[in-house]
């Protein structure tokens, strides 16, 4: 198979799905299950081509032949396809897990498979108004998915997810012709090369406004107000799309955008560094305060992006990289405690803990590896004398390790509260969910344990991604030296 074809069959095949289940109706349990194989078909080429990218280095293609700068430019690399394969990964999970429950929507296939198009496009281009226009295709499934069941508190949800995320689309777009106006380009390596052309004003107002259009994204402090509302009123499967999948649309902006604009990124550091460790404390003391499992995990979310905008923040090819892992380790961690929160049965409480012990960063679970990444750039950021510092590293590791001490409380509390102190009430006891599902988090709860026992597959892939940022050889987005 040859390197466009493995670049294309990744974007391509869940344009053509979307375009054809449209046309069907959703809840017919055939039409849910050939979407979930399609998809299936999406991730398994989106891995191939990561393995690809990973040995040879990146693959690049412009649709139709067209020249370069005019055709749509698709160019995957080692960050662009970490975050694609986890984002794709969860998605199909969720497909899964909805089609053993039953879809109550005619459009729900439809809707993941245009979502998992605009994610597959945004990861995979080479080119800033592409990276728009795919941004936008993901967002716009995103309104409907958040209607999904049509119940009053789920349409209010979707209203405010719809009003926040336009607001940010609008950002962006402004940030992206201002973008053009300066540098005459959009394609992201020329941006990239003539930014330091460019008057230092200019690039630091078009820097601010790209951090606040993808902080509205991730849903970190202070951009937060409006994550607990949508994830709470969501379906279990759309809670897990939104924060394991649709979020990473902030992760990965930010990251590849730091590249782009690295000394933006320098002169803000101390922002992003306070701003990540806001969002650690405050998601942290908000979950402990909550007692409806939801609402914890809607507030957990807040908390764990502070770690990937704390590792930002550090920068350099340790935080790049810790950066990079802990986004992932994050989409699998919420992708599994969202699922696992709707069900009920035999060894659901075990999944549940071991998503538990991933978020608190306690081994053997994944999530400890990805608190060391962390770890281990704060402490790389203060023995280069640069950004942390004796007395900022000192800071930067409390955080960490107040930020899990604070998570293994909240998801203590709640798994007592679910999983250990349930009680039949008036001698009604819940029907366990169906097998099935419950089979689903059971592999995703084996994923979290695999990935924490054997590690190098994930920090190879962070260094990879990492170097794509440091503008290491072979690379066309990042901007020079990190911060």
């Amino acid at each position: 198979m040859t390197d466009q074809t493995l670049l294309v069959l990744p974007a391509g095949i869940p344009w053509v799905l979307a375009a054809v289940f449209a046309l069907l109706d959703g809840r017919r349990r055939w039409v849910g299950r050939i979407a979930a194989v399609g998809l299936g078909v999406s991730f398994v080429s989106m891995v191939a081509l990561a393995l690809r990218v990973l040995r040879d280095g990146p693959v690049e293609v412009v649709a139709g032949n067209w020249p370069a700068g005019v055709g749509i430019v698709l160019r995957a690399d080692a960050l662009g396809v970490a975050f694609a394969v986890v984002s794709i990964g969860v998605m199909l999970v969720s497909l899964l897990y909805e089609v053993s429950l039953g879809m109550r929507s005619r459009t729900f296939p439809a809707v993941v498979l245009f979502m998992a198009a605009g994610l597959t496009g945004l990861f995979l281009t080479g080119d800033i108004f592409n990276f728009y226009v795919f941004f936008e295709v993901s967002v716009t499934a995103a309104y409907v998915l958040t209607s999904y069941r049509e119940r009053d508190y789920q349409v209010r949800a979707a209203f405010i997810f719809a009003i926040v995320n336009l607001f940010g689309s609008v950002v962006f777009l402004i940030a992206a012709a201002s973008l053009y106006h300066v540098t005459g380009s959009l394609e992201m390596q020329t941006v990239a090369e003539r930014l330091g052309e460019t008057s230092p004003n200019s690039a630091i107002t078009i820097a601010v406004a790209i951090f606040v259009a993808f902080s509205l994204k991730l849903g970190l402090f202070p951009f937060h107000f409006w994550l607990p509302a949508v994830y709470v009123g969501s379906h279990p499967p759309v809670a897990a799309i939104l924060s394991g999948a649709l979020a990473n649309i902030g992760s990965y902006g930010l990251l590849r955008f730091g590249g782009i604009l690295p000394d933006q990124l320098a002169l803000g550091t101390y922002a992003v560094l306070i701003l990540g460790s806001a969002s650690i404390i405050y998601g942290a003391l908000q979950s402990i305060s909550r007692s409806d499992v939801s609402e914890v995990l809607a507030y957990s979310a807040i908390g764990q992006a502070g770690y990937i905008l704390l590792a930002l923040g550090l920068g350099g090819p340790v935080g790049f990289s810790a950066a990079v892992i802990y986004a992932v380790v994050n989409s699998l961690n919420k992708a599994l405690l969202f699922l696992v929160a709707g069900l009920r049965g035999p060894l659901v409480g075990a999944a549940f803990a071991v998503g538990a012990l991933s978020v608190a960063g306690v081994p053997p679970a994944v999530g400890f590896i990805a608190k060391i990444a962390v770890f281990k750039a704060a402490l790389a950021a203060g023995a280069g004398g640069g950004t942390a510092g004796a007395v900022g590293t000192v800071v930067f590791v409390t955080v960490i390790f107040v930020g899990g001490a604070l998570s293994f409380v909240y998801m203590f509390q709640i798994y007592q509260r679910v999983f250990l102190a349930r009680e039949p009430q008036g001698g009604h006891v819940e029907k366990p969910s169906p097998r099935a599902t419950r089979a689903l988090v059971g592999v995703l709860a084996a994923l979290v344990l695999v990935f924490g026992l054997w590690p190098e597959p994930l920090l190879v892939l962070g260094e990879e991604a990492a170097a794509v940022l440091t503008g290491s050889p072979g690379d066309v987005s990042g901007g020079g030296d990190s911060p």
